[in-house]
């Protein structure tokens, strides 16, 4: 044998060791949900994946009528300016597998607002990446965040003490003992740093500060993208 027909005779092999072990764990799951509904694998599966595709086709329709009942109160009959397709697929298949109402709602405004004629947003790849990886929680943070202005927040930065309910601009000479965030919302706003949405404060160690925080462009580019006026 030369090494071309080994080399391939390998990928074969280890092609078929992926798929067996694709078929032993979907079987596995299939005995398990059985034993909790007193029926045979089979069964089991089926209503495993009917369910799914269910869930899926819900979620589907919801955002098809948010986005026409967006479009209609807008005055708009249709979308005026096409997707590329590179972009519409990760957004179509991340929206519609949304379970969250209230990020759905996020994922539709995105839509309805990069389709429109006059509008200035351009939907960028970045804007999908960072709703698909948000919790409610976080989105929830950034629409309060972001409701200041962002030329009087870029450089002052903003409290976070009483987020996700309230927040105010940082005062250097005047907030002094600032309140921390609980740690839900700190974990929050780590991801949003994650993201590029919004940047901690530092210590002189390289140490996060999570009082007080600063906006980013890119943060306030998204929501605005995610936000009807």
């Amino acid at each position: 044998m030369n090494e071309e027909v080994i080399e391939a005779a390998k990928a074969t092999q280890e092609v078929a060791k992926t798929t067996s072990k694709a078929i032993d764990a979907s079987e596995k799951f299939g005995g398990f949900i059985a034993k909790y509904i007193a029926g045979s694998m089979e069964q089991a599966m089926g209503i495993f994946e009917d369910k799914l595709k269910y869930m899926r086709w819900e979620r589907q329709i919801r955002l098809i009528d948010k986005a026409d009942e967006l479009m209609k109160s807008r005055g708009l009959e249709k979308p005026a300016k096409p997707i590329p397709l590179k972009l519409a697929i990760p957004l179509f298949e991340a929206a519609s597998l949304e379970d969250n109402d209230y990020l759905q709602d996020l994922w539709t405004n995105l839509l309805v607002n990069v389709s429109e004629a006059d509008s200035k947003i351009e939907l960028q790849r970045s804007y999908i990446d960072i709703l698909e990886r948000l919790t409610p929680i976080e989105a929830q943070i950034l629409e309060k965040l972001y409701s200041l202005s962002y030329e009087e927040t870029q450089h002052a930065g903003i409290i976070t003490g009483n987020l996700p309910n309230e927040v105010a601009i940082f005062n250097e000479k005047e907030d002094k003992d600032l309140p921390e965030p609980s740690p839900e919302i700190k974990l929050a706003l780590a991801n949003l740093v994650r993201l590029g949405c919004v940047l901690p404060k530092k210590t002189w160690g390289g140490g996060e500060i999570f009082t007080y925080i600063n906006p980013t462009y890119l943060g306030m580019k998204f929501v605005e993208a995610c936000t009807i006026n």
